[in-house]
């Protein structure tokens, strides 16, 4: 008997052990990102401020090269229509369901012309040469329809802000003949071509208005200029000294055609290059080089000059100390220069191969949207990006480029959505112009440093006060319960949409909620609040 009751405590005591530390590991696990309790059952309050407010959103877009010059012309019309539907529409069907992602802002590429020279053009892939409005004969405003009709179709879903797009002058101008450099730091064009590459792009833009009643808000005369060029698309280096006096005389020429048009630079290839040369001397620091007065390139007082500074997300996104602190400096930057100046993010894909993401290979599926929601989510809550815009919003390719993919066929094939375009829609389909981000709260009181990797949280409020959104992105691999608050409002009711791993969920509608629900945000999960 004696060793019976020994063995019992020895069970009951090993019990308690293993019990305990079990909820320990449960604890660590399961309640590092709710309300800081010990038990599961606790949940993160989000409280939203609205009364401290950040940057004004503009847009969320992405770029119409190169895809749709074959598929804007030669593909089926339902095929071109469902397409549009999926990147333009902010339309939903009689379940609730968005039909598409709403983007409010769209990119027109002006082609260099390089699709006239085939394989000469140094450029083997036909699907990245592009046609021209000028040619060895004059001006030809029948070219790029396959491009126009991507145009229409975003108006005609409500988009209203449109960018043209250079990345080469024409090839009829450049030193070489071709769409892309023959090497070096310097421009693919000679200065005594850069008043015809103002004619040139003034023309486009009139043209267009005239011919297609489409208006550009944007004229962007120079694609990263930091790179060489020197072949595989389209594309020019350029020094900021050429920036700059390109940029003077497009301004007068926009300021003759009285155009209703900004000029926007200087859409810089990675954000570092926006505060600092790196390894591109005379080519980076573009923020002080263009927008500090005492700079010789200095353009900010120029009529027709946008007053917002362009630059792309590339390689600044692998570990999260320079994910942060390269979008800190992009805003301490601009919050040191004379102007008031907006940051654009302008153009990113999951182009980089790191230890978080390769670009290579296509992949319709959740892991590669959470990583473009962490990078949407620090260019907006730490850089305060006032615009966010994708790259390829149609993609052929075996990458993770696109947000909507295709067969590579240039008169029909398959059309294929994706976790990525879906994603970028918890954000695009619900903050609208004029939507400014907005404080917030959080119970566990993590700064966006200490919650990187755990869920992500950022909140945007109607010019009125008469709705908030609020875009969580769980990361982790638990469900996280969550309850949320809105400082000043006692009673409020809101809609839940989702996107998760699961085939069905692409920015679906979820269940109604109020100021008193608590409910779990999936793992692995992106999902928007709407509280009106």
């Amino acid at each position: 008997m004696k060793h019976k009751k020994l063995y019992k405590i020895l069970a009951i005591s090993l019990s308690l052990v293993l019990t305990i530390a079990a909820c320990s590991n449960s604890n660590d696990d399961e309640t590092s990102d709710n309300g800081g309790g010990t038990t599961a059952s606790d949940y993160l309050t989000i409280t939203l401020q609205p009364s401290t407010t950040y940057q004004t959103i503009h847009s969320f877009g992405a770029s119409d090269a190169w895809s749709t010059q074959f598929v804007g012309k030669n593909w089926p019309l339902a095929k071109r229509n469902q397409i549009a539907d999926y990147l333009f529409s902010s339309e939903t069907d009689n379940t609730g369901q968005p039909k598409g992602i709403g983007l409010s802002t769209w990119r027109f590429n002006i082609g260099g012309g390089s699709d006239v020279q085939g394989s000469d053009s140094g450029i083997s892939d036909e699907w990245r040469r592009a046609e021209s409005f000028l040619t060895s004969n004059g001006y030809n405003w029948d070219a790029q329809q396959g491009q126009r009709w991507f145009l229409q179709a975003a108006k005609e879903r409500g988009v209203n802000e449109f960018t043209a797009f250079s990345n080469s002058p024409p090839i009829t101008l450049t030193k070489n003949g071709k769409a892309h450099s023959s090497g070096g730091s310097s421009a693919n064009l000679d200065a005594t071509n850069y008043n015809n590459y103002a004619d040139f792009l003034a023309n486009v833009i009139e043209n267009i208005s005239a011919n297609d009643g489409i208006t550009f808000n944007y004229i962007s005369p120079f694609n990263e200029p930091q790179w060489d060029w020197t072949g595989g698309q389209e594309g020019s280096p350029w020094l900021n000294s050429e920036i700059a006096a390109i940029t003077r005389i497009l301004d007068t020429k926009i300021e003759s055609k009285n155009l209703n048009t900004k000029i926007e630079i200087a859409e810089s290839a990675q954000l570092n290059y926006l505060y600092e040369d790196s390894n591109k001397s005379g080519r980076g620091s573009h923020i002080q080089e263009f927008f500090d007065s005492s700079s010789d390139n200095y353009v900010g007082n120029l009529s027709n000059i946008a007053q917002k500074i362009c630059g792309h997300s590339y390689y600044t996104t692998s570990g999260n100390t320079t994910l942060i602190n390269t979008r800190q400096n992009v805003k301490d930057q601009i919050e040191q220069t004379d102007n008031a100046l907006e940051f654009w993010m302008s153009e990113y894909c999951l182009l980089e191969n790191n230890s978080e993401i390769e670009g290579n290979g296509r992949d319709l599926g959740i892991d590669p949207a959470l990583y473009l929601s962490k990078v949407i989510h620090t260019d907006l809550a730490v850089a305060n990006a006032s615009s966010w815009q994708w790259w390829l919003a149609l993609s052929p390719y075996d990458y993770k480029d696109g947000l909507v993919y295709i067969d590579n066929d240039k008169f029909d094939g398959e059309v294929y959505d994706s976790k990525l375009l879906w994603a970028l829609g918890n954000y695009s389909f619900f903050i609208k112009e004029g939507y400014q981000r907005i404080s917030l709260n959080r119970s566990d009181n993590k700064s966006i440093e200490q919650s990187i990797d755990g869920l992500l949280v950022s909140a945007y409020k109607k010019p009125d006060d008469s709705k908030y959104i609020v875009v969580l992105v769980n990361q982790r691999t638990i469900d996280i319960p969550i309850n949320v608050k809105v400082d000043g409002k006692s009673q409020y009711s809101g809609k839940l949409y989702q996107t998760s791993a699961e085939t069905s969920d692409n920015l679906s509608p979820k269940e109604s909620i109020d100021n008193s629900t608590v409910w779990s945000i999936p793992s692995r999960s992106i999902v928007t609040v709407v509280v009106e």
